[in-house]
């Protein structure tokens, strides 16, 4: 398969199939929400878009890793969660409408900062060896018209024909899953001579991003005294994030396969760490439910 049509097409493709999935699944309410939860979505809005960029740069600093994976492992921590955070929440008797919302509103604030943050960590660790950048004004553009035009035709549908925008949604899902897996297998297949080396340096920057994210997220939720439901939606919602945006940029807007590295093992990685919110997030309901009786 060649570059070309990867990063141009497939990518692309990918991430606009997850996105429009989504937007199937949003009510203009999301977007009202936050007059309803405010400190919720307000502390839930700090650890997504100041604390976790801090935490994927400390990381990226302090553990050894190649300057192209260090910038790719901070922008996926400069990405919004995405429809799997959704899901595992639900999953997890989290609140999900809080889920939504946060999500939401990521994906519209995400649009301005990616490409500026981006190309504050090529320059510090690529410096005059960077022979990348991306311009902010095109990439804007860019990351509008595959993450929320797909969003805004979504929820078109879901006004317009809401009993055909449920089966629609499935499908989405299954095919956005299916599109994924293509695209880490093509980058690890491309990359496989460098996959050892990458994965030992990567792996544990990778691990750290992930728990250390959820856990400021679930303790963010308990300083700030939130209801239970709402702390395991904090711990999902700033642990796991849009890894198949991540890839689009660093493999698609940035054309280095290197740099999708981190993303393409996060993409993996969440979902086994997903599967633990989700068992702790049903052993803390069913404590509650017990302490009723």
């Amino acid at each position: 398969m060649q570059s070309s049509f990867f990063t141009a097409i497939l990518l692309p493709l990918a991430l606009a199939v997850v996105m429009l999935g989504m937007g199937l699944s949003l009510v203009a309410d999301d977007f009202k929400r936050i007059t309803r939860y405010p400190k919720a979505v307000a502390v839930g809005k700090f650890c997504q878009i100041v604390l976790l960029p801090l935490l994927g740069a400390l990381i990226a600093i302090f553990v050894p890793m190649q300057p192209d994976l260090a910038v790719g492992l901070i922008v996926v921590a400069l990405c919004p969660g995405g429809p799997s955070s959704n899901l595992i929440t639900y999953l997890a008797k989290g609140d999900v409408a809080l889920s939504v919302t946060l999500t939401a509103i990521n994906s519209v604030i995400t649009v301005f900062t990616i490409p500026i943050l981006t190309n504050l960590a090529l320059q510090h660790f690529l410096g005059d060896s960077a022979a990348i950048a991306l311009p902010i004004g095109s990439t804007m553009q860019q990351i509008f018209v595959i993450t929320l035009l797909p969003i805004a035709i979504g929820m078109a549908i879901r006004h317009l024909f809401p009993h055909s925008a449920g089966r629609l949604e499935k499908s989405m899902s299954r095919l956005a899953v299916g599109l994924l897996t293509l695209i880490i297998l093509l980058l690890l297949v491309r990359e496989g001579s460098k996959l050892p080396g990458f994965l030992v340096q990567v792996g544990i920057g990778v691990v750290l991003l992930n728990l250390l994210a959820m856990l400021a997220g679930l303790l963010a939720g308990q300083l700030f005294q939130l209801p239970r439901a709402q702390q395991i939606c904090l711990a999902i919602e700033v642990g796991i994030q849009n890894g198949t945006l991540a890839i689009a940029i660093t493999a698609g807007l940035l054309n280095n396969p290197e740099m999708a590295v981190p993303a393409a093992v996060y993409s993996l990685l969440m979902y086994g760490t997903g599967f633990v919110a989700i068992l702790y997030g049903r052993q803390l309901n069913g404590r509650a439910l017990l302490s009723k009786y």
